[in-house]
């Protein structure tokens, strides 16, 4: 007679294991990983141990620079985060919009961080006084797109040009503006004056300096001389200066110093602008009412929505604060 007993189900790694080899991998090494978490370092190990043991192979391994994954690991890896990241959206997805509570992560842009963001933190503050958002800089967070890939952040206030695989919200786009010394005066900006000024970008691995440069070879404009500068307020002061010109996306120019004019370029050019998250973490009631609260305060702020309009106004005005 045949034997009709069920095979054993094969063994199941434990969320506490896959926490702990998500962890020491964001920190870099066991003790960095027990410091943060305030476990010991003892724990985690053994906690590894008993999933390399499970996975038969080794999952991480130490160089000089810190502990990274092996191959292995790191397939594993993008399923542990998931799976951390599913056990937590369970009482997530229970919560009812009206009782929000828990952390919310989010990565910006500095620029957008500094204009966008703050009111609408205040206004969901208000609304929602028991979750607490911390907002992470998107370089420091590893690019904005990666970190709501990898899980590291709940959502990314983002350059929506490459992230197709992300539910998007689209924002206003950010209009790049030419800007010079006021002296210049506010006459439109010819292609001729693009080309004879020495123009200061950020370095070439920001996308900004790639959209700048994209643009200007599109419409066949010679640039003389290219500065790379990494801070905004350091390529401001050179302009100030009369070290050369600039062209910068409008939210990072806010508030405009002193003695500099910005105005439109001779031929619109816009960042898009957009707040990402996974697909399937998008009907979490604390992501919607997170993301309803940035669009909602935008709409207030009057962030010009098209080109017309943001070549009417220029970028002379100040970003309108948010409502009482």
């Amino acid at each position: 007679m045949a034997d009709r007993s069920l095979p054993s189900p094969a063994p199941v790694p434990s969320l506490a294991q896959l926490r702990a080899l998500v962890a020491v991998v964001e920190a870099g090494g066991f003790g960095e990983a027990a410091a943060e978490l305030g476990v010991s370092q003892s724990s985690l190990s053994e906690a590894v141990a008993r999933l390399e043991a499970l996975a038969g192979r080794p999952l991480l391994r130490r160089t000089p620079a810190g502990t990274v994954p092996t191959e292995a690991g790191a397939r594993v890896l993008a399923h542990a985060r998931r799976a951390v990241q599913a056990a937590a959206d369970v009482l997530l997805a229970a919560q009812e919009e009206a009782s929000l509570c828990g952390t919310l992560r989010v990565t910006s842009l500095r620029s957008t961080a500094t204009h966008l963001l703050p009111p609408a933190l205040a206004s969901f503050r208000a609304r929602h006084p028991g979750v607490t958002v911390t907002v992470l800089d998107s370089e420091a967070s590893g690019g904005g797109i990666q970190a709501v890939r990898a899980g590291r952040v709940d959502v990314g206030l983002i350059v929506s040009e490459a992230a197709a695989d992300l539910r998007l919200l689209p924002l206003p786009p950010d209009e790049y503006l030419f800007v010079a010394p006021a002296a210049r005066g506010e006459s439109p900006v010819t292609w001729g004056e693009l080309a004879a000024q020495p123009l200061i970008l950020p370095p070439q691995r920001d996308p900004c300096y790639q959209r700048v440069r994209a643009y200007l070879a599109a419409r066949g404009v010679p640039l003389t001389q290219v500065m790379e500068v990494e801070q905004d307020s350091v390529t401001l002061s050179m302009v100030g200066h009369g070290l050369g010109i600039t062209v910068m996306p409008r939210l990072a120019l806010l508030p405009l110093p002193p003695g500099l004019v910005a105005l439109p370029l001779p031929e619109p050019l816009t960042r898009p602008l957009a707040l990402a998250v996974l697909p399937h973490r998008a009907a979490l009631p604390l992501l919607r009412a997170f993301n309803s609260t940035v669009l909602e305060t935008v709409g207030k702020l009057g962030m010009p929505s098209g080109t017309a309009e943001a070549r009417a106004i220029a970028s002379r005005l100040p970003l309108p604060t948010a409502p009482n």
